[in-house]
């Protein structure tokens, strides 16, 4: 592996961290990147059905079933699955390991925080913001 690609890596990895330990700061301003209906259960519609927080891009599952991973690189952790179809929360992109010639990666807020391959997350309205 390059050093190129081990500074890209570790990088993302550092800001993935700096994300996760600005988390609970981020909830205390009343932001919740569930949708914010309190009950705490994934509702893909936005929280209460017809509400969608503007700070986060949406994006629908295009591949049979997706490996959300803990950095931005095919090496890392598995965190969990997402299925084709699935509607997903994009709190931003980074660039990471290319993925069919795609190296942008999305940061999903979908339960956990966990980074998803954009070349199978095709975005739905507005383009996700740089991380």
């Amino acid at each position: 592996m390059s050093l190129r690609s081990r500074l890209s890596i570790a990088t993302a990895a550092g800001l993935l961290a700096a994300a996760a330990a600005v988390t609970p700061a981020a909830a205390d301003d009343g932001w919740d990147p569930m949708g914010g209906n309190g009950n705490n259960q994934h509702d893909p519609s936005g929280g209460n059905g017809d509400h969608h927080d503007p700070r986060l891009a949406r994006g629908v599952v295009t591949a049979g079933t997706l490996a959300l991973r803990s950095a931005p690189n095919r090496g890392s952790q598995i965190i969990r699955f997402a299925h084709k179809g699935d509607i997903v929360s994009i709190f931003c992109k980074w660039e990471g390991e290319s993925v069919q010639g795609n190296p942008t990666w999305y940061l999903l807020t979908d339960g956990t925080w966990a980074w998803g391959s954009a070349r199978f997350i095709d975005t739905i309205g507005h383009k996700p913001r740089r991380c």
